[in-house]
């Protein structure tokens, strides 16, 4: 958190204001969830996700939730707006299924079943959309590069959902919105692929049953035997510790490469 005033008296009301936004985010039901969702499923991180099965107590302290807010807030507009325009189908259904809430998998056990609230779902168009307000840089990225797999992986399982509702999507859509001064608005589509989504899950009962296997909450020196990928994306890990030894009080994250080191040298050189 950066919080500044003008004078003593504003820099300490910014302060409270600011703790009050971390505060209010860390008891809200988005932050409290504790099983997995559709939007995790694709985590590149198998460490990362078996922290998230077990349970296990967050350590990263620096994490922003501001993104997040504006998010959930902008999502909360979207679902307002499309409801404003609402219609019916000739069936007598309404169009849009906005923010309902699907069933992924029934659980054979209560940590394998998963649910999720689709963003929107277009029964004229046989579309599921999902929501992403992102910075400027990565709607770049997203643009460039397509939305990598663990977002296409979320689209799939989200087409799941609504298939298993009665609602089979043709197409399934990541829309990136910038977080910028004019409006920028890439979309991301493709067929609805349900061997997609049985893939994914298919990986995530796999992770799981290793957690069980090595039972890193008995034995805190198996931590080490799950894996982290090539290249993870540490920074909003709620798992995150810098300079952690200990992986069962948290991660150190991805170490510095060795072309990050020479190049380093040479530059100080």
């Amino acid at each position: 958190m950066i919080a500044t005033g003008n004078d003593p008296y504003s820099q300490v009301l910014a302060e409270r204001i600011g703790q009050f936004i971390i505060d209010a985010d860390a008891n809200a039901g988005r932050s409290q969830q504790k099983a997995i969702g559709p939007s995790e499923v694709g985590e590149p991180c198998e460490r990362q996700l078996s922290y998230k099965m077990l349970d296990w107590p967050e350590t990263n302290e620096n994490r922003d939730p501001i993104a997040a807010i504006i998010g959930t807030g902008f999502h909360m507009w979207m679902a307002e707006k499309f409801e404003a325009r609402q219609s019916v189908m000739a069936d007598g259904t309404p169009r849009y299924r906005i923010e309902e809430r699907v069933t992924v998998r029934e659980g054979y056990t209560a940590d394998a079943a998963l649910t999720g609230s689709s963003d929107l779902y277009d029964r004229l168009a046989q579309l599921n959309n999902d929501w992403k307000l992102v910075g400027t840089s990565s709607h770049d990225k997203y643009r460039r590069q397509g939305p990598g797999e663990k977002y296409r992986i979320q689209a799939h399982l989200y087409g799941l959902g609504q298939e298993n509702d009665g609602h089979p999507p043709a197409r399934v859509a990541v829309t990136f919105i910038a977080r910028y001064h004019e409006l920028k608005v890439h979309v991301w589509s493709e067929p609805y692929d349900r061997t997609v989504a049985l893939d994914a899950l298919a990986r995530l009962d796999r992770i799981r049953a290793r957690v069980m296997d090595l039972e890193p909450d008995l034995h805190p020196e198996n931590w080490a035997q799950i894996p982290t990928p090539d290249k993870p994306n540490c920074r909003f890990c709620p798992w995150l510790k810098p300079g952690s030894t200990d992986l069962s009080q948290g991660c150190p994250g991805a170490a510095p490469s060795a072309n990050a080191g020479a190049s380093l040298q040479a530059l100080i050189a």
